[in-house]
Parts: C-alpha cells; sequence; structure tokens
C-alpha cells in the first residue's frame, strides 16, 4: 500500500465518522446507553468479516492480558457515551472542535503517567491549543447562549476528550503485549456489553427512520474503525495524524445543511488555533522520530 492510498483511507475514516456522529445527533430522542448498544453490537458483524477476511480471525481473539481490554473497554465506552450525549446537547462542529483537546491532553498525560519527556515546544503548542479550546467554548458561554443544557454538552464533551485521551495512553501499553486486530476486536464487544448495562435506565422504542440510523451508524462505524486501521498500515501514523482535523470540514457542513446550525466566528478561529497546535505537535513528533532513527545507526555498543 502506498501512502497516498493510506492517506485517502485516513480521510475516508475521518468522513465515515463525521457521518456516524451526525446520525447519532439526529437519533437524539433515543438514550446515550441504548445509541451506544447499536453503534457498538452493529460494528461488531463488520469488523468479524474484516477479521475473517484477512486470515486475523484467531489473532483478534487471542487476549494475552484480557484485564488490559476490559479496562480499554471501560474507559472508551464511557468516551462515547459522553460523546454521544454531548451531540445531542450541542452544535455537531462545536462538538468536534471540542474534541480536539484530547490530542493535548494526551501529550499532558504521557509526561504525567508514562515520563514521556515533554519540552517547551510541545508545552507551548499544548497551551496554545488549550486558548484555542476556549475560544470555541466562549460564544457558547455568552450571556444569551449559557444556560444548563449548554454547560452540560460542555461538560459532557470534555469528559469524552479526558477518557479518549487516557485510552490513548492505555493503548500505548497494550501494543506491547496486544495485537491491534485483538484491541479492534474485544473493545467493540466489550461496548456491546456494557451498554446493556444502561437498559435499566430507561431504553425506548425507537421510530422506523431512528432505528434505520442506528443501525447505519453501527454499520458505519465499524467500516470507519477498518478503514483507518488499514490506513495506519500504508503510512506512517505522523504523515497521518493531521488529516483527523479534516473533520471539522466536513462536520461544519454537515452541520449547516443537515441540522442549520450555523458556526461562529470566535469557533472557526478556536479550530483554527486548535488545530494549528496539533498539527505542530504531530510535525515536532515526527521530526524528533526521524531524528532519533538516524542516529540508532551511529550509536556505538557500550562494553
Amino acid at each position: 500500500m502506498t501512502p497516498l492510498r493510506g492517506i485517502a483511507l485516513k480521510i475516508t475514516s475521518v468522513i465515515l465518522f463525521v457521518i456516524m456522529s451526525s446520525l447519532i445527533k439526529a437519533a437524539d430522542s433515543v438514550p446515550t446507553g441504548e445509541a451506544v448498544f447499536f453503534r457498538s453490537f452493529f460494528a461488531l458483524p463488520v469488523i468479524i468479516i474484516w477479521l475473517l477476511w484477512r486470515g486475523d480471525m484467531a489473532t483478534g481473539l487471542r487476549a494475552k492480558k484480557p484485564s488490559l481490554h476490559v479496562l480499554r473497554g471501560m474507559i472508551g465506552v464511557s468516551a462515547m457515551g459522553f460523546n454521544f450525549a454531548a451531540l445531542t446537547l450541542l452544535p455537531l462542529p462545536e462538538v468536534t472542535a471540542l474534541g480536539y483537546a484530547a490530542p493535548l491532553l494526551t501529550v499532558i498525560f504521557g509526561a504525567i503517567l508514562l515520563g514521556e519527556q515533554v519540552r517547551l515546544f510541545r508545552l507551548s503548542a499544548v497551551a496554545v491549543g488549550i486558548f484555542g479550546v476556549g475560544l470555541v467554548m466562549w460564544p457558547l458561554l455568552t450571556v444569551g447562549e449559557m444556560n444548563d443544557t449548554v454547560l452540560l454538552g460542555i461538560a459532557f464533551v470534555m469528559a469524552s476528550a479526558v477518557l479518549r485521551a487516557l485510552v490513548q495512553i492505555h493503548i500505548r501499553r497494550m501494543v506491547q503485549t496486544e495485537q491491534t486486530s485483538a484491541i479492534v476486536f474485544y473493545f467493540t464487544m466489550t461496548s456491546t456489553v456494557l451498554s446493556l448495562l444502561t437498559i435499566p435506565f430507561g431504553w425506548v422504542m425507537p421510530s422506523g427512520p431512528e432505528t434505520l440510523m442506528l443501525i447505519a451508524a453501527g454499520l458505519i462505524g465499524g467500516v470507519a474503525q477498518i478503514l483507518i486501521t488499514s490506513a495506519y498500515r500504508g503510512a506512517e501514523a505522523g504523515l497521518l495524524a493531521p488529516f483527523d482535523y479534516a473533520s471539522i470540514l466536513f462536520a461544519i457542513l454537515i452541520g449547516y445543511i443537515v441540522f442549520a446550525e450555523v458556526p461562529t466566528t470566535l469557533m472557526l478561529l478556536g479550530s483554527a488555533v486548535v488545530i494549528s497546535s496539533g498539527v505542530a505537535i504531530i510535525l515536532r513528533e515526527r521530526y524528533l522520530g526521524l531524528q532519533r532513527n538516524r542516529a540508532r545507526p551511529n550509536m556505538t555498543p557500550q562494553g
């Protein structure tokens, strides 16, 4: 696979994830836990077919440390639930832009939890990115807009960002012993099972159109997961990561056409600041990675 094909797969997965979020938002009368179930359960057949087609079913079912998969599932399904809840309370572009806080928080958590070295450049970029998140929030917090619904939506999307950052830190540990196919499969299995625990909190019978939208969200989410996994097989993470930010373009477009959501100037400016910060961190990481790779051949063994 060529890098260009990897980029194409990544952009396609980004578009599909935005469409999935739009479907979840459109079915906003369905409780969050029930939406998580549809998203997870109907992604399973897609993932199983993919594993069978690649001959990875045995690998996908092999978990060397099951407890790591359970913990990843618990954190991941909580992040998904908070994000879905936020979609019912805030405009799609705002949820997308505020979600960009996750990569910034990953840098902070990596330093705290993994002892990763974070120098002045990345700290400055994180600070700038957090300022951008504040700009996105500001129009929502003005006197004319602020209410309990908006505040709850902001709290949900930020909680989701924190949990997504923790998931990234956890996966960095998991990949030392677990295969990617197993991580994908068991997350979907775990999130399906855990979502069933929300039944006592009031699931409803969705209407016909809502049922179709939720099933489509699950199928599209499963395809998007596969595409993003395949993309990273064909190109370096540092090359593909900036394309995550293309999601804001599609979120603005769908938000405007489908939900009549008009982005504010500050929201657009804040998104640009957050994206610039995130891309700067990614490019810096890629540069440092290249430097380390060049230095290794010149290292002499110590006697």
